[in-house]
């Protein structure tokens, strides 16, 4: 599927035919855990690449974050605004690619909240992902991660999802950022249990 992935009719037909199987139908376990934690983050600008049908956006609008959620088909943000609606939370979202932001974007956010974005676009341009992250973020801003699927060296590499390696996390991201957790998911859905790894990463 490589070459498709950047296509924006690949992800737009996936959405319109329900076959989105990454869809968890509302946040995401580890994040909700992270706002009962003495870790929590505070408040603050928030970019959501890849927000889908927005469930992490909404959860974090609630907890006070100023959110923009960012996907490259328009049917999941028709749902994510909804959705947001019924909560009763503002969040913005924008259909883009998340490779071709405006400028005006550049360092405005706090923090960026990564879930089946990094698996999803074709791996070659992941050293491109780090980039337009560390750019959106402000200096000392931080990246909050769960990383999937998890796969050891010599695993097949079909996709998407594209599988990820604890190495190739640390050395694409470490040049840019502090990688101050990268530990096993302590709370995954059940069938992407020991698949998971979460991540806070500053920004340098």
């Amino acid at each position: 599927m490589i070459g498709e992935v950047d296509r924006q009719e690949f992800w737009e037909a996936l959405y319109r035919s329900a076959t989105d199987r990454w869809d968890l139908g509302g946040p995401t376990p580890q994040f909700s855990v992270l706002f009962g934690s003495p870790g929590a983050p505070a408040p603050g600008h928030l970019i959501v690449p890849g927000c889908g049908r927005g469930h992490d956006a909404i959860l974090f609008a609630r907890h006070g974050f100023d959110v923009v959620g960012v996907d490259f088909a328009a049917a999941p943000l028709e749902a994510a605004r909804r959705e947001a609606a019924h909560a009763g939370v503002r969040c913005s979202f924008v259909q883009c690619d998340l490779f071709a932001l405006p400028p005006h974007y550049a360092g405005a956010f706090d923090y960026l909240l990564e879930y089946t974005c990094y698996c999803a676009i074709d791996p070659a341009r992941r050293p491109e992902y780090v980039e337009v992250a560390a750019r959106l973020l402000r200096p000392g801003g931080e990246l909050i991660g769960l990383f999937f699927p998890m796969a050891a060296s010599g695993q097949p590499t079909d996709g998407p999802p594209f599988p990820i390696f604890e190495e190739e996390i640390r050395a694409l991201f470490a040049p840019r950022f502090a990688l101050e957790v990268l530990e096993p998911a302590a709370h995954s859905i059940q069938p992407r249990s020991g698949r998971e790894m979460f991540a806070r990463f500053r920004r340098l």
